[in-house]
């Protein structure tokens, strides 16, 4: 089951290209949230870009750990996700900001600016609600060590 339960879950994931993502402003202790691009890759790990001037950046500093919300479609359900992110640089973060444009072409625009950074989220958490079947199914995993 947890590889058909992956699969269905990167199915999902590459049908959607912007997501919510929370982060914890730890000075204040309060949560904040936003509406990202995103990418996927093959192993459910996650890629987004923020400049290193937005608050999701400053937040990522001093606590790497992030949620997600993914689709919000009543034909096709949503998934929750708890990750840990990590910057990248150099080659790393050429790569994975391609990948970002490849998926959504206005995150093209973004590969060249100097503020630009990139993150990979490795996911410790992700429950699918899987709307398209009647009736819907709920699945969960956790990929905590």
């Amino acid at each position: 089951m947890d590889d058909e339960l992956r699969q269905k879950i990167r199915s999902f994931l590459k049908k959607h290209r912007l997501t919510v993502i929370a982060t914890i402003d730890t000075k204040n202790n309060r949560p904040e949230a936003a509406c990202i691009a995103f990418a996927e890759k093959d192993t459910l790990e996650l890629v987004f870009g923020t400049p290193n001037t937005s608050r999701k950046y400053q937040n990522l500093e001093h606590n790497k750990n992030v949620s997600f919300v993914i689709g919000w479609s009543d034909e096709l359900g949503t998934v929750q996700y708890e990750g840990v992110a990590r910057e990248l640089s150099g080659e790393e973060a050429v790569e994975h900001g391609t990948l970002m444009a490849e998926k959504n072409e206005n995150a093209r625009a973004f590969l060249t600016r100097e503020t630009q950074r990139y993150f990979l989220v490795t996911p410790t958490w992700i429950r699918l609600v899987d709307k398209s079947t009647s009736p819907q199914e709920v699945f969960e995993m956790s990929l905590e060590n």
